[in-house]
């Protein structure tokens, strides 16, 4: 079976002299683990969302030196087809696969998130997004009352912002 550990390694190679991109997709994958148990997912779910979080911002390098710049819209069209390579190359399952390249290209989607593993990966995100960014009390509160579904991910958001 893949090791998350493996692919963890295989990011840090993509994204080797950029410790920013690096320690963000480590603190989502943190968050989305720790929010993906504490809300009880099967095994199957939480391996498929620690891989997406692991990726999730794959889209980022080429979308850079495609057109110069990391827009979300850009990361969700450039994203998908990295993610599956890569998980197709560590020997991650077709299934996981599409579903991790899915969530790949729609993590800054917020209009129709359907599923555990969707939803936790964005609400990973914007707890890290909201620290790297020093969002304003206002920006993470409405974030927290629009966004965020998960008992855990808003009692995480209140307790890390002290809202």
């Amino acid at each position: 079976m893949p090791k998350i550990q493996d692919l963890i390694r295989e990011m840090i190679r993509f994204y080797a002299g950029d410790p920013a991109r690096i320690q963000h997709f480590l603190k989502v994958h943190s968050f989305a683990r720790l929010i993906g148990q504490c809300e009880g997912l099967d095994a199957e779910t939480l391996l498929t969302l620690e891989a997406a979080a692991v990726v999730h911002d794959i889209g980022i390098k080429p979308a850079e030196q495609k057109y110069g710049s990391a827009s979300g819209s850009l990361q969700e069209q450039e994203g998908p087809p990295l993610a599956e390579e890569l998980l197709t190359r560590l020997g991650f399952d077709a299934a996981r696969t599409a579903r991790v390249a899915y969530l790949v290209g729609h993590h800054h989607t917020y209009s129709s998130i359907d599923g555990a593993d969707y939803q936790i990966l964005v609400e990973a995100d914007f707890l890290v997004n909201h620290f790297e960014g020093n969002s304003s009390p206002a920006a993470i509160g409405a974030t927290l009352h629009t966004i965020f579904r998960t008992q855990t991910g808003k009692d995480i958001c209140r307790e890390m912002f002290a809202l």
